[in-house]
């Protein structure tokens, strides 16, 4: 394992929908290999989540990115809301790969999230060992179930987004739609990462959700902690 990605090592994962942070997380590396960065996430992590109108249920994908304030919306402290997830993130890789699990440890699922992906140091700079992972998020998902029945997920915005200045443009489109393709079929076939490595993994009860909080880096551009 590399160095600095050492076992245990705690990062920060942020989800960015058109330069504005949506969510930030804790995560901790759980492997490095060839196949990419292995992150977990623990359901109910001390993270930040946009301040958007319309309250705790609003989305910040469902709001015109035309009618968002200058500067983005602030952000407040917050829980990561949904299942604890392990991550696979494959080197240059357009997406990632997430293992969801139930409270009592479940494997619930795959999915695969679309995105382009930097890193970040602590001073604001591109930097492959920085522990900021910023994730500029793509809208269309593919969701595998236990069994390896796929679907397309948001496949409706997606469309309707595409070409979008602050969002992603038709050629990247056709790349994620290429990307899903092939692994749906290799979810059919039933092979890595859908051959059920990683559908046992449970974390050291050391690590848990006690992470401290702490805001976005000088990477940010839209959004601020309020």
């Amino acid at each position: 394992m590399d160095r600095m990605d050492r076992w245990g090592r705690v990062l920060w994962w942020w989800l960015r929908i058109g330069g504005q942070v949506s969510v930030g997380c804790p995560v901790r590396v759980a492997g490095r290999g060839p196949e990419g960065v292995w992150l977990w996430l623990a359901a109910g992590s001390p993270g930040w989540r946009a301040r958007l109108p319309g309250g705790r249920r609003a989305h910040l994908r469902d709001l015109d990115p035309e009618r968002w304030p200058p500067g983005g919306f602030p952000l407040r402290p917050d829980r990561w809301r949904n299942g604890s997830a392990l991550i696979l993130q494959p080197p240059g890789a357009g997406y990632a790969v997430w293992w969801f699990f139930s409270r009592d440890g479940t494997f619930g699922g795959w999915y695969v999230n679309f995105e382009r992906r930097t890193r970040y140091d602590e001073q604001g700079a591109v930097n492959e060992e920085g522990t900021d992972i910023v994730v500029d998020d793509l809208e269309l998902d593919l969701t595998v179930s236990p069994d390896r029945h796929w679907r397309w997920k948001d496949e409706e915005s997606f469309a309707v987004r595409t070409g979008h200045p602050r969002l992603w443009t038709a050629e990247e489109a056709e790349t994620v739609r290429a990307d899903g393709l092939r692994l749906a079929a290799l979810a059919e076939a039933g092979t890595f990462p859908f051959d059920g490595t990683a559908c046992d993994f449970a974390p050291p009860t050391d690590w848990g959700t006690a992470l401290r909080q702490r805001p976005p880096g000088p990477w940010l551009t839209d959004g601020a902690p309020a």
